[in-house]
């Protein structure tokens, strides 16, 4: 954290290119700076309109408790007639103006660095979407401002785009507030469903299915087996997603009446050793972060067998004895998996596709949810983990009818101010406490009628009455108060709960694992039923719910790099001959044998093109940096693209590649420009 506080200013990745690209680039700075402007301007004008000049709760025209409580925080001190207000003076819809309003006053008081980063151009206004999204709604002010500027150093001085900084953040999330995004996962899959909308073309819409990371992987994959297992047919000119798209119909619309055979889809799990011991540092399925419950339960229903018990989690008595070294690299498995949807041989990868670099509308979710989902908390209202809270109630006090009749009838002419100067009432009183009751805005005053008598007849015991109706009144306040405490303790107490879970957790053997500096001290602090199961993995040579040798991912610790790809036998062999381990060796000729080709791609996982997230196709030719035979099939020389930077690199005039022989990858455009990128770190 000190080495944080004490960077230097972030600065702009590149510098500024020469002629209409370098305006280009001046056009986005200046863009990214009035958006910083305008939140702090948006922010200022909300300050200017606080809440307290609306009605309060429970007062005749108030906004419902429903809409209250749908209300994001940090609107809250805000008057809800500000998004009008803002909506007139922008021309935005009532939906935009309060998104606009909410992601103003979140970049101010939540995302202050990266407002100053937005600011001063080091991020774009993509860059802002990952962070509010990702960042900002971490409840705890110091966790957030520090997860905040570790991402903001990460990103300086490199290509960086919105996709890569959204992954990188939600990694760092998981790592540091793993409770709090398994509670998220929690919601999200109790909301899960499938639901259509409308495309921007008329006549076609989309399908969106809200599913778990593995269920959604194993099904697009499982899609794109059926699409290329299809007879091969000259005529058929409709592409590997158009074919996809029609599976997808036969399987579900018409079931039985096609000829599709079943297919294998394979998924690649990356879990460091510590997630497979209990712990909660973040895995990837097919290249998406994920948490580590999510790749525990994968595997135990791929195996057949439970990687952790409810033992591994429960707190110890005692911590055991840390005699592991701490200066040993982290220990990661690879296993790769395939999902149980069938048992055909044909194994095919899906298509790998990079998330768009784009952000979402400008529209505020609506207030209700989508049709189809389950609400996010299902529970009776009133009630929660404690149990429901016991509002005291007094004894009412007996009003005598009369004085009621008299009571009723002056509100009304309050109500009206018909009292007020002796005027007559300018509105029906019956039908503005009807609008009140419904949330509505009270109904156009007209002319004023003729004068009409005040009411008379009022004695020295309606005041006695009056008198009875204020202490009334002052015992529902006291009750009100009482109850309020009351809620105040079951919060503290749910807070101490909360607190008390949390170190009996971090006591645990899980928790230890957690915090363990490396791979030999998690395994030191991890049961020995978690230690008999990883072993048990890791021997594995496939079969089952496993498509290949689960394999261990030897990394540098300080820097995360690989160091080697093995797998447990090859790692005792290393143990009992003495020798180490290293990338493999040579190849002879053009393509490299199967352990150098598995060594690179792990190495690179993704298209290294700066700024591509791209998996690297499974199945196509790795990159000769030097071309072969001049350069040598070795790890230094081979490189992992996409399709598409495949062939810039040999097609584009004017670029240069240059690949160094620790993985960094320099780009140069043809304008001169330069952009680094180095392996991703595990």
């Amino acid at each position: 954290m000190d080495d944080v506080l004490t960077a230097p200013a972030p600065v702009p990745p590149v510098g500024m290119s020469s002629g209409p690209l370098g305006e280009v680039q001046a056009a986005v700075r200046e863009i990214a700076r009035q958006t910083a402007v305008q939140a702090r301007a948006v922010a200022a004008f909300a300050a200017s309109r606080p809440a307290a000049a609306d009605r309060a709760q429970g007062e005749p025209g108030a906004m419902s408790a429903e809409r209250w409580a749908r209300r994001s925080a940090v609107l809250r001190p805000v008057s809800e007639w500000a998004t009008q207000e803002l909506a007139v003076a922008l021309s935005l819809s009532a939906e935009a103006a309060q998104a606009l309003l909410e992601r103003s006053l979140t970049l101010v008081h939540r995302l202050p660095a990266t407002l100053e980063a937005l600011e001063a151009g080091v991020l774009h206004v993509g860059h802002v979407w990952p962070l509010l999204d990702r960042v900002a709604p971490i409840a705890d002010d110091a966790l957030r401002a520090r997860l905040e500027a570790d991402l903001l150093v990460w990103a300086a001085g490199r290509v960086t785009t919105p996709a890569q900084l959204g992954d990188k953040a939600r990694r760092e999330v998981l790592k540091h507030d793993a409770r709090a995004a398994a509670d998220r996962l929690a919601r999200a899959v109790r909301e899960r469903g499938v639901s259509a909308r409308p495309d921007r073309v008329e006549g076609t819409s989309v399908v969106s299915a809200l599913l778990t990371t593995p269920e959604a992987a194993a099904l697009v994959a499982a899609l794109g087996a059926y699409a290329d297992a299809l007879p091969a047919d000259p005529d058929d000119i409709r592409t590997r997603g158009q074919r996809m798209a029609d599976c997808l119909l036969d399987l579900v619309l018409r079931p039985g009446e096609s000829d599709l055979p079943p297919v294998q889809v394979v998924l690649s799990v990356v879990a460091p050793l510590g997630a497979l011991l209990g712990g909660d540092a973040p895995c990837e399925i097919d290249g998406q972060v994920v948490p580590a419950e999510t790749v525990r339960a994968l595997l135990a229903a791929l195996t057949g067998h439970p990687l952790i018990t409810p033992a591994d989690t429960a707190t110890a008595d005692t911590a055991p004895t840390d005699t592991a070294p701490t200066s040993t690299a982290p220990t990661s498995t690879a296993p790769t998996s395939t999902a149980p949807t069938s048992t055909a041989p044909t194994s095919t990868a899906p298509t790998d596709t990079a998330p768009a670099d784009t952000a979402p509308a400008d529209t505020a979710p609506a207030d209700t949810a989508p049709a189809g989902t389950a609400p996010a908390d299902s529970r009776p209202a009133g009630s929660h983990d404690l149990g429901p809270i016991e509002v005291p109630v007094r004894p009412a006090v007996p009003v005598d009818p009369e004085f009621e009749r008299w009571w009723t009838d002056t509100v009304h002419r309050v109500l009206t101010e018909e009292l007020a100067g002796g005027q007559p009432p300018l509105v029906d009183a019956a039908e503005l406490q009807a609008r009140w009751a419904v949330d509505e805005e009270p109904p156009e005053t007209g002319p004023p009628p003729q004068d009409g008598p005040l009411p008379d007849g009022a004695s020295d015991r309606w005041w006695a009455r009056a008198d009875r109706a204020v202490d009334a009144a002052g015992d529902a306040v006291l009750a009100a108060q009482q109850a309020l405490g009351r809620a105040r303790r079951l919060v503290a107490t749910a807070a101490r709960a909360d607190a008390a879970d949390e170190a009996a957790w971090a006591n645990s053997p899980a928790g230890r694992v957690t915090t363990a500096p490396d791979a030999l001290t998690a395994l030191a602090a991890a049961t020995d039923h978690a230690r008999a199961a990883l072993t048990g993995l890791l021997a594995a040579t496939g079969g089952g719910g496993l498509a290949d040798r689960p394999r261990l991912v030897l990394t540098d610790a300080l820097t995360g790099a690989l160091l080697t790809l093995t797998d447990l036998p090859a790692l005792r062999r290393a143990i009992a001959q003495g020798g180490g381990l290293g990338p493999p060796g040579r190849a002879d000729g053009y393509r490299p044998g199967a352990a150098l080709d598995r060594h690179v791609r792990t190495r690179d996982r993704r298209c290294r093109f700066p700024g591509c997230r791209r998996r690297v196709p499974r199945g196509s030719d790795l990159d000769h940096a030097v071309p072969w035979p001049t350069g040598p099939t070795t790890a230094a020389n081979l490189a992992g693209y996409c399709t598409g930077h495949h062939r810039g690199k040999h097609q584009a005039p004017g670029w240069r590649h240059t690949l160094a022989p620790d993985g960094t990858l320099t780009v140069t455009t043809p304008t001169g420009l330069t952009a680094a990128t180095t392996p991703p770190p595990y």
